[in-house]
């Protein structure tokens, strides 16, 4: 339980400090990555739900073994995004350093996997 305490709390942290700057970069990622992005809904609703992922690993650390059915929501949450940039580069809607940024989710949703496993599920055996 102490190896999936570690993933969740390390994984919410790193999101926070990854995801927050984001905020302000809105134009600059525009520049760097041209065209300039014209929906800022989508590019700050991606940055808000991503950020209330990493609250719900903070919560999943906390007491993981009562949380375990929401790590599996959770591997999903990372393999989605991961998946979602590969076709992307695949079919050349990204660049490699746009499509490189999937790799932190990737190690993370494999942590999450082995942190699933690892814990017990004692709280769904007592039902």
């Amino acid at each position: 339980m102490r190896f999936a305490k570690l993933v969740f709390l390390i994984a919410g942290l790193w999101g926070f400090a990854v995801l927050t700057p984001l905020y302000f970069l809105f134009d600059r990622i525009g520049a760097s990555y041209p065209p300039p992005m014209t929906h800022p809904d989508f590019y700050y609703g991606f940055i808000a739900v991503a950020l209330v992922w990493q609250a719900a690993f903070l919560v999943i650390s906390r007491d993981p073994e009562r949380f375990r059915p929401m790590m599996v929501v959770a591997i999903m949450e990372k393999f989605s995004y991961v998946v979602t940039l590969v076709v992307l580069y695949a079919v050349g809607g990204l660049q490699a350093s746009q499509a490189a940024v999937a790799g932190p989710d990737l190690v993370l949703g494999i942590l999450f996997i082995l942190a699933f496993h690892k814990t017990s599920n004692r709280v769904s055996e007592r039902t």
